[in-house]
């Protein structure tokens, strides 16, 4: 089996029984995917996802990029094992009428924090189909808590999708700052209070909501206004 086929049948269900007594093929290099996906983690931990490629993968599994092809179609298919790894490590919650938005919070903040334990890696979630079945069983999850809500099949389809979409945005945003933050040479803005002095003192003919908002513009920590913008877009689904 080939890589792009094995790539198939990761997207498929698989009788578990059959796949245990099926005769192990042998390889030049014991790698496995499993080995992949936990070592490209590792250096996005360190790194950052930008940092990531399929030569420091190979490097740190102490082989060639052409042993990694073995096991992976091409980088695109990396990060969907990267992201179908984080989404296998959640909890979702069943689903529940009286209780769906506090469990579609629940959901998006797991996604939140499995995201910022990796620097930069919601920009792989970004614009990738969902075919992965550790990250289909996330929306499936998702899907079927807003559907508990009431929210009527087309809008939770979409809801889902956006919810997913800021949490990815949300994250690789975060990260960005986090990173600049190291970097001198990047950084205009010091902290909150530079900003918040910066935008008081424009001109006031100019910019009159600004000047006379600076404070509330430049109020919140990023968990707060995380959780601000979940509650903007479920409230808006309960009154549809």
């Amino acid at each position: 089996m080939n890589p792009r086929e094995r790539r198939v049948a990761r997207h498929q269900p698989q009788d578990r029984a059959a796949a245990a007594t099926r005769a192990p093929r042998r390889r030049a290099v014991p790698i496995t995917v499993e080995q992949v996906v936990d070592t490209a983690l590792d250096l996005v931990a360190a790194d950052g996802y930008e940092a990531l490629t399929m030569r420091r993968v190979a490097a740190a599994l102490d082989t060639g990029p052409a042993s990694l092809y073995a096991h992976v179609v091409n980088k695109a298919d990396l990060d969907e094992l990267l992201i179908g790894r984080l989404c296998a490590g959640l909890a979702l919650p069943e689903p529940d009428p009286a209780a769906w938005r506090d469990r579609v919070r629940d959901v998006c903040r797991q996604v939140r924090d499995q995201y910022l334990r990796y620097p930069g890696i919601s920009r792989a979630a970004l614009a990738m189909a969902p075919t992965d079945l550790s990250a289909l069983r996330v929306s499936e999850g998702l899907l079927a808590l807003l559907l508990a809500g009431g929210v009527a099949p087309r809008a939770a389809a979409w809801a889902a999708d956006a919810l997913l979409l800021y949490v990815a945005a949300y994250c690789l945003e975060l990260s960005v700052v986090r990173q600049r933050a190291g970097q001198d040479d990047t950084v205009w803005v010091r902290d909150r209070e530079e900003l918040r002095g910066r935008l008081a003192a424009l001109s006031a003919a100019d910019f009159p909501h600004t000047t006379r908002h600076a404070a509330e513009l430049t109020a919140g920590e990023p968990h707060e206004r995380f959780d601000f913008t979940l509650g903007l877009m479920i409230d808006g689904l309960a009154r549809r």
